[in-house]
């Protein structure tokens, strides 16, 4: 359970940054599919010991309700065998009830301390789960980062090679570098559209949505002064 705990709280302390940054020094995702797989191996361990400790609070939970229950009915008949001149039977179920305190104490600790572990590889569950969620998302960026990358790359290469052939004297094979060069301005021109800052096209849509909304409530300010002057 320890060694368990402690390969959580590595994964949950890593530095994300660290780790996009080797994969950008690697153009790889591969250090980042490691901690995924990792991340996802310890946290189905983690699942499965939370339920284990999780049903074992439950165990002593009704344990210690049980002998509290017993406990204070042990309590009461005390009082009764006493009022009732039964002092040999109140000194036995006197000793019965110390023995069934002590238990419902001891079971009441163990219940709280198995309740605060319980609750803490829940808590680390969630952090886990979270800094999963991080890093795939961080992976599907990188690498669409890394395929743009690569077609810049291409792209590259490939007007490198149509400079010789547009240097030739042949009109047809220059024509054929011009028509590459006016698709490959325009594969470049999406690609530029594609790397575009995501909060950017967020703020574009979230101010086309405060447009649309202020039109709309113009148009019910002037369809209501409409209607109610034909009225």
């Amino acid at each position: 359970m320890a060694s368990l705990i402690e390969k959580v709280q590595t994964l949950v302390s890593a530095n994300l940054h660290s780790i996009v940054d080797r994969a950008l020094e690697q153009n790889s995702v591969a250090v980042m599919d490691e901690y995924i797989r990792q991340a996802e191996k310890n946290l189905e361990a983690l699942e499965d010991s939370a339920a284990t400790v999780g049903g074992t609070v439950k165990t002593l939970k009704r344990k210690y309700e049980e002998f509290a229950a017993a406990a204070e009915k042990l309590d009461r008949d005390i009082d009764t065998l006493i009022l009732k001149g039964k002092d040999d039977l109140a000194a036995a179920a006197q000793a019965e009830l110390n023995t069934k305190q002590q238990l419902s104490q001891e079971y009441y600790e163990q219940w709280q301390e198995q309740e605060r572990q319980y609750q803490a590889m829940l808590d680390m569950r969630l952090k886990l789960e979270s800094r999963l969620t991080s890093i795939r998302q961080e992976r599907e960026h990188l690498r669409s980062l890394i395929e743009l990358t690569e077609a810049k790359k291409v792209t590259t290469r490939t007007i490198k090679s149509l400079d010789s052939l547009a240097t030739t004297s042949d009109k047809e094979i220059s024509s054929l570098a011009d028509q590459i060069r006016t698709r490959l301005d325009t594969e470049d021109a999406r690609l530029e559209m594609a790397t575009r800052n995501i909060s950017e096209q967020i703020d574009d849509v979230v101010r086309s949505g405060e447009i649309d909304r202020q039109l709309e409530e113009r148009r019910r300010r002037l369809l209501g002064g409409s209607a109610g002057g034909e009225s």
